[in-house]
Formats: C-alpha cells, structure tokens, sequence
C-alpha cells in the first residue's frame, strides 16, 4: 500500500515571506519614530513610538516562529529525498537558531544542508553565494545595531541608516531563500510520488 503523497511546503513558505517582509519593515518604522521621539521629544509622542515597537516586536516573534515551522518541515522533506542521513538531530535544527553566539554561524550551515539534500543539483554556486550573502547581511545587522546602541541612544545618523538597509537587505534575501529552497523541493517532489520513508510525514492542511 502506498503512504501519503508529500509536497513542497508552499502555504507555510508564503506565511513565512509575508512575516518577513512584515517584520523588517516594521522594524524601520520603529527606528524611525524611536530616533524621531529622541530627538524631538516635545514634538513627537512617545506613545506612538511604543505602539509601533511594540508592533515590530510581535511580527518578529511571529516570523521566527514561522520560519522555524517552514525550516523545520523543509528540513523533513529534505531528509526524505536524501540517499543519507543529515547532520545533526532534528531538535538541533531547531534549537540552533536560538542559543546565542551558536546562532551566529551554525544555521547557515543547516540551511546549505537542507537545499544540498532538496533535489539533484542543489546547492550550487549561486545557491551558495545566495545563502552566505543572506547571513552576511543578517550578522552585519546585528553588529551594526549593536555598535550604534539603537535609534533611541543617539547613534549617528549614518550608522542607523546601515544598518536599516542590512536588514531591509536580509528580509528580502531571507524570503528569496525560502523561495529556492521550496522551488528546489518542488521540483524534486513534481516526478515523485509517495516518497520512501515519508510515512512519517504530517500532512498539510
């Protein structure tokens, strides 16, 4: 008897785009009004800067809980396709994003992993340079924000503005690596149809 048809993750791919694009512009807006508000106290509201912080702060947490879920099932169906096993156990995959400093280099490695095992072909060249690009970008916006102490501790204008366009840069290049590793998925899953050992693979709503 056959188990179950498995699909490329398309739903949780396109929610997660939607919150990482939603959040990284969240995220300029609250640089904004945060430096508009310490810079002009009397003529800006603090209210209005707390409200749109405390916006960008939900629709962060929302798309890293998202990506997590479309990491974790990509992962999953990768795993499936693959001939051998991936490295680490499917907690670390998760995990590994969020225990500091580890998160600085090991998920970028989990991410090549999962688009070397996600269809013949995978992980070429620009496949590469897209990922390492993607988190070059990420880190140098953490440690631009962290040198220029946040819009609201009288950074300088140009350090502010960097790091702002790292992460407009990294939210565009964090869905554009969504998208090549569901693509890849879809391509291989398009031939295939139940995929051995995909038993154990919930399905999709």
């Amino acid at each position: 008897m056959s188990g179950p048809t498995v699909k490329a993750p398309w739903p949780l791919a396109r929610f997660a785009q939607a919150a990482v694009a939603a959040a990284a512009v969240a995220e300029v807006a609250r640089a904004v009004t945060v430096r508009a508000h310490a810079l002009h106290p009397l003529d800006t509201s603090g209210s209005t800067s707390g409200r749109v912080s405390q916006v960008y702060v939900n629709l962060m947490i929302v798309a890293a809980a998202l990506f997590l879920v479309w990491f974790t099932r990509s992962r999953r169906i990768a795993q499936s396709l693959s001939p051998s096993p991936l490295p680490g156990s499917a907690p670390w995959a998760v995990f590994s994003w969020l225990i500091p400093v580890i998160n600085m280099w090991v998920p970028r490695g989990l991410v090549l992993d999962v688009l070397r095992a996600s269809g013949p072909g995978a992980a070429g060249r620009r496949d590469r340079v897209l990922v390492n690009v993607w988190w070059a970008t990420w880190i140098g916006h953490a440690l631009v924000a962290g040198v220029s102490g946040g819009p609201g501790q009288g950074a300088s204008l140009a350090l502010l503005l960097v790091a702002e366009g790292l992460e407009l840069a990294a939210g565009a290049l964090a869905i554009a690596v969504i998208q090549r590793v569901t693509a890849r998925q879809a391509a291989a899953l398009g031939s295939t149809f139940p995929v051995p050992g995909a038993a154990s693979l919930p399905r999709l709503s």
